[in-house]
């Protein structure tokens, strides 16, 4: 077998998908206020001079519309838009939010999944935190550009985007990164001088990328030229349009469901960190070089509907036999193992769900026992 190629993509805080899903968790963070009954799924959209939020709720906190207002204000000014069509104190807010439909409520009440769906986990041993490639790199770029602006390079504006291709061997091993796109916004007196935005971002994702980059790597920085216009005055963003950005970069299978916005009864987020954390799990024993687990749940049912482990290109039942037996797959069993119901939503809507060491289902505390 010949090298072959594979590519994954990250953006920005400020990207327009993103900055919905940021406010999303923000308001689902707030809505929920740690209280176990709370439930939330919030649904946001951010447009000229506009953000509209919606969805269900189930709360005692409904009658604080004022609150959850300055809260969105708040999450723009923080992310950086004070642009002349999109700036975080004169855009126009709506509120459509409304209460949880009763006849999900009696399910999730007594346990069961608020939804069903299925959801997939992977890792693989490419790196120190099992991710694949391509989506480990991008996302150091998305940071770096992230953590550079905010430390006062102020020609940048708060919208990017990377995307990064790996080659890997016919031993299916990444072995370099043969082209990087990186498209970030920037201020109006760099206009028509992109040798200039080209050199200035390059100096801050070169050193994310030493040690895959070589002479023959293609880098290039906003290839249509300028980026002047960015934000939600240029693209209309919406909550749950980063999903693959949020989990393996197309890497691995996708159940489709969104994370931002939802609380932790919604396995589409529960279920995903999950199947993660066996995934990861199950690489970091030794026992395969490769991991996917995939989960389903009914809506209403505590126990999933199905488990499936397959690595290193083999079904392992075996694995699942264990994993039933040993591991509390419920939504509430899921909740309290990674103190769900603490969890500050927010702390994952950037730069992957998956992949940072401090989030609960990035441990490794079960690898031992997984030695199959």
């Amino acid at each position: 077998m010949k090298n072959y190629f594979f590519t994954s993509e990250s953006v920005t805080e400020g990207h327009p998908d993103k900055l919905a899903d940021l406010i999303s968790d923000n308001v689902a963070n707030y809505l929920i206020n740690q209280n176990e009954s709370h439930r939330a799924a919030i649904e946001t959209m951010v447009s000229s001079n506009m953000v509209i939020i919606a969805g269900e709720v189930k709360t005692d906190l409904m009658n604080k519309a004022d609150s959850i207002e300055e809260l969105v204000r708040h999450t723009i000014k923080d992310v950086g838009y004070e642009q002349k069509n999109f700036h975080w104190n004169t855009l126009s807010f709506k509120n459509l939010i409304h209460n949880q439909s009763i006849d999900i409520a009696k399910g999730v009440d007594k346990g069961g999944a608020g939804d069903q769906g299925m959801m997939f986990g992977y890792a693989c041993n490419e790196n120190d935190s099992l991710m694949p490639s391509a989506i480990y790199y991008s996302h150091k770029i998305t940071k770096a550009l992230s953590i550079a602006r905010h430390s006062g390079q102020d020609w940048m504006g708060p919208d990017g985007k990377a995307q990064v291709t790996v080659e890997y061997s016919n031993v299916n091993e990444p072995v370099r990164i043969s082209n990087v796109i990186c498209s970030s916004q920037h201020s109006e007196d760099l206009k028509d001088n992109p040798d200039e935005v080209k050199k200035r971002v390059e100096q801050i994702i070169k050193p994310e990328l030493n040690d895959m980059l070589d002479e023959n790597t293609i880098i290039r920085v906003n290839p249509t030229g300028n980026f002047v216009t960015g934000g939600p005055d240029g693209d209309t963003g919406v909550t749950g349009r980063k999903i693959i950005v949020d989990t393996y970069g197309g890497y691995a299978p996708h159940g489709g469901g969104a994370f931002s916005g939802k609380d932790c009864t919604k396995v589409d987020r529960s279920g995903a960190y999950m199947a993660r954390y066996l995934a990861k799990n199950i690489v970091a024993s030794g026992t395969s070089n490769n991991a996917t687990v995939q989960l389903s749940y009914a809506i209403g049912i505590k126990e999933p509907v199905s488990l499936y482990v397959y690595c290193d290109g083999k079904v392992r039942n075996d694995i699942s036999d264990w994993i039933y037996k040993n591991i509390d797959l419920t939504p509430l069993g899921i909740i309290r193992k990674f103190n769900l119901f603490q969890l500050n939503l927010s702390e994952t809507t950037n730069y992957g769900h998956f992949g940072k060491e401090h989030l609960a289902w990035e441990n490794t505390d079960i690898s031992d026992q997984l030695k199959f």
